[in-house]
């Protein structure tokens, strides 16, 4: 009995290992006509052919098949310049991850970093690309994408020089380094000599907002060590250097006490950009336990800081810091 269930099974496996050779055989059979057309030069009529089968292959629950064609054909139109077609190609292989509820896994990310990259930086058809992208990515948590795809984005937006998008989508990722190194070239080719300590200053505490420690620890100590205009320390010339380097261990200690001075000490560095203290209110509520807007005669940061050790002692921890990413925008 147990040998003739097993055949079954055996059966049943084999039965559906050639359906899927089959299958394949035939999604590349019509990949080779549609092929044809485009070198034909037939675009309009190839790309009307691979979205009747898209939806033929989504009505069929073959949802695997419907986006190896659509990112295949993708490719094929990019590499003829039709960026049109192969926008809309690559909209559709999203509508397919997104109905199918496809389980994010790191192939699927490279193929949507693949055909972001090969979008015209300029179109609008690539914005709407990414924006769904990285909703899918999030898998339903509501969190702000996968830093994988983030990772992936901020590759391709540094290679076109594009460093203010690209530091976003670093901020998203788990890459402090790459983000470090993008900061480095980014403060040389567009940045004035005095800025150096400002550009890993905003990443440093933006990281802090979003929770993500080790990240900030990462792109300060690799920013500092390859920006060929800082010199080595701690400590270091620049006073917003060694502000960023002590807060970082302040982070780690949890004290309020510490904190406080040191934001108090630093203040002429922190004014040279008025969000710096907004971004340091952000920190104290998550590592050292002040109070979020707490009125104040002394006024901003440093009253809410000084009130809280006036009114609620030290905080001897902060809340524990999480690898993943707060629900806090940044730009």
């Amino acid at each position: 009995m147990e040998a003739v269930a097993k055949s079954k099974i055996m059966s049943e496996q084999e039965s559906l290992k050639s359906s899927s050779v089959r299958n394949r055989g035939g999604v590349q059979r019509v990949e080779g006509k549609l092929r044809a057309s485009v070198e034909r030069g037939d675009y309009y009529e190839a790309h009307q052919m691979y979205r009747t089968l898209f939806f033929r292959y989504m009505s069929q629950a073959k949802h695997a098949e419907a986006r190896e064609l659509m990112y295949n054909g993708a490719l094929l139109f990019f590499s003829y310049n039709q960026q049109n077609s192969a926008a809309d190609l690559s909209m559709l292989e999203l509508e397919s991850l997104e109905k199918s509820g496809a389980k994010v896994d790191d192939e699927t990310l490279e193929h949507l970093a693949k055909l972001f990259s090969l979008m015209d930086p300029n179109s609008p058809e690539r914005v709407a690309f990414v924006s769904r992208a990285i909703k899918w990515s999030s898998g339903g948590s509501g969190k702000l994408g996968h830093p994988k795809l983030h990772q992936l984005l901020a590759l391709t937006l540094w290679k076109e020089q594009n460093y203010s998008e690209s530091r976003y989508h670093f901020l998203h990722s788990s890459d402090g380094e790459g983000c470090a190194q993008m900061l480095v070239e980014y403060s040389s080719a567009r940045g004035f000599h005095g800025e150096v300590d400002m550009f890993v200053a905003q990443a440093v505490l933006q990281f802090l907002c979003l929770k993500n420690k080790t990240s900030a620890l990462v792109v300060f100590t690799t920013y500092t060590q390859k920006h060929p205009s800082i010199e080595k320390g701690p400590p270091y010339v620049q006073p917003l250097l060694n502000f960023l380097w002590f807060l970082l261990l302040a982070v780690d200690g949890g004290k309020l006490t510490v904190f406080t001075v040191l934001c108090e000490q630093y203040q002429p560095s922190l004014k040279r950009d008025p969000m710096y203290n907004e971004y340091l209110d952000r920190i104290g509520q998550l590592f050292f336990g002040v109070p979020p807007n707490q009125s104040s005669s002394y006024g901003g940061l440093l009253g809410n800081l000084l009130n809280s050790l006036m009114g609620s002692g030290e905080e001897e921890e902060g809340e524990e810091a999480q690898e993943d990413s707060s629900p806090i925008e940044l730009d």
